[in-house]
């Protein structure tokens, strides 16, 4: 076993305080939100039940750390109700209009230009 595994490998919890486990070797019935959300899921109030670690150059402790849920515990995805699906129409369409000339750029706005490509480069 090398040295960078074992420092992640603690399924007793006596290092990390949580079941901890190397990149890719999460048991079964473990997942990160961004896997429960593929499956239709969300955490729904649930306690992180592991971590998978791994070292990493760009984080500032030297190690990543992804959060896992329990799969038997998650809860389906709350569906979007007409109102949630008007806020986010009302939303995207505020991205899509040019405060210089008002009209609907058909694409979101470049925040580094700040209004629309016609309006930005005139020439």
């Amino acid at each position: 076993m090398s040295p960078t595994f074992g420092k992640c490998y603690d399924p007793s919890c006596a290092r990390h305080g949580i079941p901890t486990f190397p990149w890719k070797y999460a048991p079964d019935g473990y997942a990160t939100r961004r896997q429960l959300r593929a499956r239709g899921l969300r955490p729904g109030g649930q306690e992180i039940a592991a971590q998978v670690m791994r070292r990493s150059r760009r984080r500032k402790g030297g190690v990543a750390v992804a959060y896992l849920y329990r799969l038997d515990a998650a809860k389906p995805v709350r569906p979007m109700t007409p109102a949630k699906w008007s806020a986010v129409a009302k939303a995207m369409l505020a991205r899509r209009t040019c405060p210089n000339c008002r009209t609907d750029a058909g694409y979101c706005i470049p925040r580094s230009l700040g209004m629309c490509v016609p309006c930005a480069y005139p020439n």
